[in-house]
């Protein structure tokens, strides 16, 4: 099976970055784990010209599909997002807008293979865990429309830096291992 951990974030060594390195480790215990960054590739925001509810295609050519590619090689999707404002990056929020042609509320729509599992994770540098949630929400909500199963999720606060992530191994650990044993 195979396992993709994708940093939600745009900074590829931060906080964000380090629960991505931490959770694929512990995934490749069990998967063939991989782990991108929202800003490994380059691709546009969503047009809003709605020709992909009539076609299951976007009329844009860029990275976006490459992003595509990694979620239907994957068995299990991990969503990593830092909060921007109380909700997702906006390089994250362009790649869900851009999944349409995937959206199960329109006919035709492209399909992902069926079975993937998703799991959320969200962290935030304030106190406040229902900012956590509401990230969670906008991922649970996303996989919800590409019919990917949400399996799990988890939200940490007071994380501003790296260092910060140190704390939250154990639960990072137990979270892999809910993961791994298909619960």
């Amino acid at each position: 099976m195979n396992a993709l951990v994708l940093n939600c974030s745009p900074v590829r060594n931060g906080a964000t970055a380090e629960i991505v390195r931490i959770i694929t480790g512990e995934l490749s215990k069990k998967y063939f784990s991989k782990s991108i960054c929202i800003d490994d590739h380059s691709f546009g925001f969503c047009m809003g010209c709605r020709r992909c509810h009539n076609t299951a295609r976007c009329v844009q050519n860029d990275d976006h599909s490459l992003f595509i590619e990694e979620f239907e090689n994957a068995d299990i999707i991990v969503s990593v997002a830092p909060s921007y404002w109380a909700d997702v990056p906006a390089q994250f929020k362009a790649f869900i807008d851009r999944c349409t042609p995937w959206c199960n509320t329109h006919e035709p729509h492209a399909r992902l293979s069926s079975g993937k599992k998703g799991y959320a994770i969200a962290l935030r540098t304030g106190p406040n865990m229902k900012e956590c949630e509401k990230i969670i929400g906008t991922i649970e909500h996303f996989y919800g429309h590409l019919e990917i199963e949400c399996s799990g999720h988890i939200g940490f606060c007071g994380v501003e830096h790296k260092e910060d992530v140190q704390r939250y191994i154990p639960e990072l650990i137990s979270f892999c291992d809910i993961i791994k044993s298909g619960r």
